[in-house]
C-alpha cells in the first residue's frame, strides 16, 4: 500500500490495494489517510454495488439520504447524476455534506459508473489548511463563533435545485434542517483544528443576522478557496474517492456539457463536533 500526497496541503493518492479485498490493517492505514489527507484517491477498482455496500460497513455505519435518488436495488447507494440533456449539475458549487445535519456525515464513498469523455473533476480544499493560513486577526475573530447550517434553499420543494432542469433528480423532501455548530472545530480523530464554515450551507452566525454575518463569512471563504489548500480529483474509469466532511469542502465543475456523468455514493455516519 502506497500513500502519496496529491498537493501539499490536501488529497492523497492511495496505490497497491483493492477496496474490496482490504486486511484490517490496510482499512486503518486507508482510513488515517482520509482523516489526515482529506480525500483519498483510488484507480483501478472494480467495486460492484455489493462490494460498495460491504466496504462502507466495514469503516462503519451509513447514513442513507434524503435527496438523492436511491439505486432500487440498494438503497444505501444514491445516485448523483447528470443526463446528457441536463444543464445543471449536484454539487457545483463549494460546499461540505450535510453540515447541516446534528451529526454531519463523516464523508464518502463515491464510485465513478458514467464518466464524460472530459471534464467532471471535483476540486477539495482542507479545512485544516485553511485554517493555519488565516491571518491572527480572523482566527481571534472566529474564537468562539458558532454557525447555522440549513439546507432548505437548497434542496426543499421550492428551493434552489427544485428552479432547475435538475429538479426530477432530486427526491423533493417537506423537511426542515438546521444545525448550529462551531466555526472551528477539532477533527475528532486527528484532533487538527478545521474551519467548519462552507458557502452552501451556512447561513450566518448565532447570535447575528444573515447581513451581519456576511462580511466576515465571506473573509473565511475567500481565504478558504486559496488554491494552496486545494488538489484536483480528475476521474477516470474505475476510480474512487473516499473523503472527509469536516475536513474538507468539496465542488464538483459542471464543464462536460451534452454527456452525461453518473457517480454512486455511499455516506458514512459521523460523530459529534466539537470545538
Amino acid at each position: 500500500m502506497r500513500i502519496t500526497p496529491m498537493t501539499a496541503n490536501a488529497g492523497a493518492s492511495v496505490s497497491g490495494i483493492q477496496l474490496a479485498a482490504l486486511d484490517d490493517a490496510e482499512l486503518e492505514a486507508l482510513k488515517r489517510a482520509v482523516y489526515t489527507h482529506g480525500v483519498a484517491v483510488l484507480r483501478s477498482q472494480s467495486l460492484s454495488p455489493e462490494e460498495h455496500i460491504a466496504f462502507a460497513k466495514r469503516w462503519g455505519g451509513i447514513d442513507i439520504n434524503n435527496y438523492f435518488p436511491l439505486d432500487g436495488e440498494y438503497p444505501e447507494i444514491a445516485i448523483v447524476r447528470k443526463r446528457a440533456d441536463q444543464q445543471t449539475n449536484i454539487g457545483g458549487a463549494w460546499h461540505t455534506d450535510h453540515s447541516y445535519d446534528q451529526v454531519p456525515a463523516m464523508g464518502s464513498i463515491l464510485v465513478a459508473r458514467v464518466l464524460p469523455p472530459s471534464g467532471g473533476d471535483t476540486l477539495f480544499a482542507h479545512m485544516g489548511a485553511a485554517y493555519d493560513a488565516l491571518p491572527d486577526d480572523l482566527k481571534d475573530a472566529v474564537e468562539g463563533l458558532r454557525a447555522f447550517h440549513t439546507a432548505d434553499h437548497v434542496y426543499a420543494l421550492d428551493g434552489a435545485y427544485a428552479q432547475t432542469d435538475m429538479a426530477s433528480e432530486l427526491r423533493g423532501q417537506e423537511m426542515k434542517t438546521g444545525a448550529t455548530h462551531p466555526v472551528v472545530i477539532r477533527h475528532p480523530r486527528t484532533g487538527r483544528r478545521l474551519l467548519y464554515v462552507n458557502p452552501s450551507f451556512t447561513i450566518h452566525f448565532e447570535g447575528q443576522t444573515r447581513e451581519e454575518s456576511l462580511p466576515l463569512l465571506q473573509r473565511l471563504y475567500n481565504a478558504a478557496m486559496d488554491e494552496a489548500n486545494q488538489c484536483r480529483v480528475v476521474w477516470e474509469p474505475g476510480t474512487v474517492a473516499i473523503w472527509d466532511n469536516r475536513a474538507t469542502w468539496h465542488n464538483a465543475l459542471n464543464d462536460y456539457p451534452g454527456y452525461a456523468r453518473e457517480m454512486h455514493r455511499i455516506t458514512l455516519s459521523g460523530e459529534a463536533l466539537a470545538a
